[in-house]
């Protein structure tokens, strides 16, 4: 393998980025296959349970994210053994805790509903809640042994051999959950999966990728700079899960676990969408500005656009396809049980239209304006956890989701007050990828007449 000194940023970008794509559509087209089975086998309930379960965990992690990657790719030690070390050690604390709380969490939800403190149609008050997020715990041990070695590759932009791992331990967890399925027709199919997939992908961590061998090491100067470094992050981590899994843990506690499995399966075919561009944006462009802010800060502004209209083009195409196609799309994919998620799938669409500013906000991170970073996340908070539950109150699951969706465009107007006042606004070059979005309504009418939709 090439070093990241042998190779141009330019090379590094465009080699990792056709990693990433390539080894998302693979990975999106292997989820999307074992959705499109286990929705035939399982029922929809066990898809909301399973949701909110992995929420508590992912949530647990968030809200503990002291920015060990974003603090390995920024700092000049990055490369330092001591510093990488000391990194692995507080990960693997973090890891112990994290699995100690979620135990705490899933024996607090028992007794609750043991003494009928949860409402009874609530997805919380389903009886298997409790014992699968208590194995689903497991997953925070794991993860906290993971090497360094993937931050290492994600500072230097090298990403092909991690985009392998992630495909291998997909595979070998779906088998594992194909398998169990078969056997029993469970919500513990899902959980098998789920926690093999973390081993496989712990244990491929130190074996495969180049970097330093981690071990139990402590370097005080090293942590005081994480944490130092890390503290802002994790207030965006926090706020971070808010934003993007709010609608789920509100939705949880005013619908029925059926309701919201059909929501889920809406939201994993919007999901897949945002989370290319998300892990294009934080695994190779991140690193790629944070590189020309070193090192040539004069030309952040012109690659900062062209990242932009690459990132935006793709999107608004995306988004178009899915807000004219979304009912259709369902209506060809899945049962009736699953109708709902059609026009659910229509309203998420209008969501991606603002995930091109993650660019913009990882921009200015990388400028070293981590507080706007918080606060932008913080805006997007408060409007979801307020117009959400008003929606619902006066016009049901539709006014719900149209506060989800609302809730994405009101940290826009931050972001470009912002943008101006560093004089990084350019009207024509925000407004020029629209033009993809036209491409992707005509294409998007072009399939509803062709489905007869």
């Amino acid at each position: 393998m090439s070093s990241p000194d042998q190779l141009s940023l330019k090379q590094r970008v465009l080699n990792a980025g056709a990693w990433r794509l390539a080894g998302y559509v693979l990975s999106q087209a292997l989820r999307f296959g074992s959705n499109l089975l286990m929705t035939r086998l399982l029922v929809p309930e066990m898809f909301g349970v399973m949701a909110i379960a992995m929420l508590v965990v992912v949530g647990l992690t968030m809200f503990s994210d002291v920015g060990l990657k974003q603090s390995i790719v920024q700092s000049k030690r990055g490369h330092d053994p001591h510093f990488l070390n000391t990194a692995w050690v507080i990960q693997i604390l973090r890891g112990v805790t994290l699995w100690a709380i979620a135990v705490c969490i899933a024996l607090l939800l028992f007794l609750a509903n043991s003494v009928g403190l949860v409402p009874k149609d609530s997805v919380y008050a389903n009886p298997s809640l409790p014992y699968v997020i208590a194995i689903l715990s497991v997953i925070a041990l794991i993860g906290g042994l993971q090497s360094t070695k993937i931050y290492e590759a994600s500072r230097n932009i090298l990403l092909g051999p991690v985009t392998k791992i992630e495909l291998v331990a997909q595979i070998i967890g779906l088998l594992c959950m194909i398998g169990w399925v078969f056997i029993d027709r469970s919500i513990w199919a899902l959980v098998g999966g789920t926690v093999c997939s973390a081993v496989v992908t712990s244990a491929m961590s130190h074996t495969w990728l180049p970097g330093v061998a981690n071990r139990w090491q402590w370097d005080r100067s090293a942590a005081r700079h994480i944490v130092h470094f890390g503290k802002w992050i994790l207030v965006s981590s926090i706020l971070g899960f808010l934003v993007n899994n709010g609608d789920r843990l509100l939705l949880g506690g005013l619908i029925s676990p059926d309701l919201l499995g059909v929501y889920v399966i809406a939201f994993s075919i919007y999901n897949a969408v945002e989370q290319i561009v998300s892990k294009l944006i934080g695994d190779i462009i991140y690193p790629a500005l944070g590189e020309v802010t070193r090192e040539r800060p004069e030309d952040l502004k012109t690659t900062y656009y062209r990242f932009f209209a690459v990132t935006a083009s793709f999107v608004y195409f995306c988004a178009a396809i899915l807000m004219v196609s979304g009912h259709a799309l369902i209506e060809l994919l899945y049962d009736p049980r699953y109708e709902q998620a059609g026009w659910m799938l229509q309203f998420l669409a209008a969501r991606l239209l603002t995930t091109p500013y993650y660019v913009t906000a990882m921009c200015f991170l990388s400028l070293g304006f981590s507080m706007l970073f918080s606060h932008l996340i913080a805006i997007r908070v408060v409007t979801l956890f307020l117009l959400v539950p008003l929606g619902f109150h006066f016009l049901g699951i539709h006014g719900a989701l149209a506060g989800i969706v609302i809730s994405s465009f009101s940290s826009l107007p931050t972001i470009i007050i912002f943008m101006i006042k560093h004089q990084m606004f350019n009207l024509r070059k925000e407004l020029l990828p629209l033009l993809a979005g036209l491409a992707g309504i005509l294409l998007a009418e072009g399939f509803n007449l062709a489905v007869g939709h």
